[in-house]
């Protein structure tokens, strides 16, 4: 997936004391948007010449180191076993299943239309909610608009159409899906499961297990044996740092940042922002195709996050 989470369960607060300054907002706002829309492009051209679950691996296990020690260096207490154990559930569904997979799919499919597909997530995250124990049933207009996204998602995909026509690699296509449920429901247990953990120290935890449960993907793969570093690219290499530093610490440091200071509804534009930054940066940068198609399905998914967002967010009445 992209990095617009690292499946921390932080609880959303507005301050009230000391509200940052109107420019602050703007540019943590635009880091979130253009950061987390380019990670996909970042990760399209380091899977060029690494292989993608060791590059993963690697990417989450020094962003998860670093943030660890610099946490410790600010006398956070050390994590119990519980939290170890429940954030290497999260780490696996997130890292492996959710960013892993989108990794592997992103040699087969251009970045831009990966974006995309994963744009439905949040119609995702409303079916996992509802079939978790306990779960509210979305309102008609929700299902109404989760419908227009599937069926968006469905017209970009084209499966009735082979790669040489028109359509997408039905497997990278099939990847992208598994790791959109499988970011859904490790985000939902997430949240379930985390009491009292700080959200930072959370998401050092699941990027370090989750880089464990990327290296033994990978090793099953066989990405070890094909990493031959003399072979990696200059650009490869400048994707790679670009995912560890800003994709993974100062993306989702930002998106904390945010869920403190702003509300869920504003933060969450992200949903409907991020596939929009990664189709254009995919077409500008790598000439990955752009055509009448792409951008009318691109409109209809889009539309359909937004009302879903949107009616998500909205306050509910008392009753």
């Amino acid at each position: 997936m992209s990095d617009a989470k690292d499946g921390s369960s932080a609880e959303p607060i507005v301050a009230e004391a000391a509200r940052p300054s109107t420019l602050a907002f703007v540019l943590a706002f635009a880091a979130i948007y253009v950061i987390w829309g380019s990670t996909y492009l970042g990760i399209r051209v380091a899977v060029e010449t690494m292989p993608p679950f060791a590059m993963a691996a690697v990417r989450f296990a020094i962003a998860g180191a670093v943030l660890l020690a610099y946490l410790k260096s600010r006398g956070a207490a050390w994590p119990t076993a519980r939290q170890w154990g429940v954030n290497a559930v999260v780490g696996s569904f997130l890292l492996l299943g959710g960013n892993g997979l989108v990794a592997w799919a992103e040699q087969r499919i251009p970045s831009g239309i990966t974006a995309l597909l994963i744009g439905i997530q949040p119609l995702l995250f409303v079916l996992t909610e509802w079939a978790w124990p306990g779960g509210v049933r979305p309102t008609k207009i929700t299902l109404g608009a989760m419908l227009l996204g599937f069926g968006g998602m469905a017209w970009l995909a084209a499966p009735w159409e082979n790669s040489s026509n028109g359509g997408l690699d039905p497997v990278g296509v099939t990847a992208v899906l598994a790791a959109c449920v499988f970011w859904a429901f490790g985000s939902i247990y997430s949240r379930h499961s985390q009491r009292g953990t700080d959200p930072f120290m959370a998401s050092a935890l699941q990027m370090l297990t989750g880089s464990v449960a990327l290296a033994l993907a990978a090793l099953a793969h066989g990405d070890w044996t094909a990493w031959e570093t003399a072979a990696i690219s200059g650009r490869s290499w400048t994707a790679f740092w670009y995912l560890v530093t800003f994709g993974s610490l100062v993306g989702f440091s930002t998106f904390v940042w945010l869920m403190k200071h702003s509300t869920p509804a504003r933060v969450s534009t992200y949903a409907f922002v991020n596939p929009i930054v990664a189709v254009f940066l995919g077409w500008l940068l790598l000439d990955e195709p752009l055509g009448p198609r792409t951008i009318a399905a691109a409109t209809v998914i889009v539309i359909a996050v937004a009302i879903v967002t949107i009616a998500k967010n909205r306050p509910t009445k008392a009753r």
